[in-house]
């Protein structure tokens, strides 16, 4: 290789190094960010516990030494298999439900004056207002837990779909009309793909949600799951099997949001989804 070659190679892999550095240092910022923010986190939690008794706030070790109890008896897995199959299959009812009807409404007036009036007066209704008429419709089992975590998925995905329909600049539209597309080819080449973003974006709400409505859902009548874990804690009055739940709930949602994160951006990113 001449003295001309190697320069230029020089020249090509300094940059490339240098934005792996930039890459690595920002991933170590961002751990380092992550590891101090857990351990004040800690900290805090340890001082409140101190401070107000094991009665009321468990501390980090107590409810460490709880998990592994739960964990040992099989109640803690069991719950998490079962709140989390609930809220899969209830949510993915109401992305599958609510994003049609979102897109219908939000491009037929008809079709969204018929249905608006019902959209707008249950989406104010909380789930747990029906859990008693669930439990009474659908039985104890596990029919009336996923027709919850569906009722307070299909509202919210609907309405962000709706609004991501109605957002469609007409221009778009205007321009596949003139193209000699169909009303069906402008639904499947203008309208869905615009609408993407906006179903994902209620669908991660629609996730959050669900997981406010699990507890409630699984309170009544319910043998397995993470809301009758932190009931039965309740009545044996272990605060740390309490906070045991409330923890999984809050690491189960951050993972299921991830994945759909993830998902989302790996699979959807050319309809612009981030």
């Amino acid at each position: 290789m001449t003295a001309v070659a190697e320069i230029r190679a020089s020249r090509g892999t300094v940059p490339a190094r240098s934005a792996g550095m930039r890459i690595g240092n920002q991933v170590l910022r961002t751990g380092a960010l992550w590891l101090g923010s857990a351990l004040l986190g800690l900290a805090v939690w340890s001082f409140l516990a101190w401070w107000y008794g094991p009665t009321t706030i468990a501390s980090p070790a107590e409810v460490w030494q709880a998990a592994g109890e739960l964990s040992e008896s099989g109640v803690l897995w069991t719950s998490v298999v079962a709140s989390g199959q609930r809220i899969l299959l209830g949510w993915s009812l109401g992305v599958i439900v609510g994003a049609p009807i979102g897109i219908l409404m939000g491009r037929f007036n008809l079709i969204r004056q018929l249905l608006d009036p019902y959209i707008e007066f249950f989406r104010f209704i909380p789930p747990i207002a029906f859990v008693t008429l669930a439990v009474v419709w659908f039985g104890i089992g596990e029919t009336s837990k996923v027709v919850l975590i569906f009722y307070t998925s299909v509202f919210i995905v609907t309405v962000s779909t709706i609004a991501a329909t109605v957002s469609i600049s007409e221009n778009k539209l205007q321009a596949a009309t003139n193209l000699g597309a169909g009303r069906l080819q402008i639904m499947q080449t203008v309208v869905l793909p615009s609408a993407v973003p906006g179903i994902v974006t209620g669908a991660r709400l629609a996730m959050g949600n669900s997981f406010l409505t699990i507890v409630s859902a699984e309170i009544v009548a319910s043998e397995h799951g993470l809301g009758s874990m932190i009931w039965q804690a309740r009545n044996y009055g272990r605060i740390d099997w309490t906070f045991v739940g409330i923890i999984v709930l809050g690491i189960m949602g951050f993972l299921f949001d991830r994945v759909l994160r993830m998902s989302s951006t790996k699979f959807l990113a050319r309809y612009g989804v981030k």
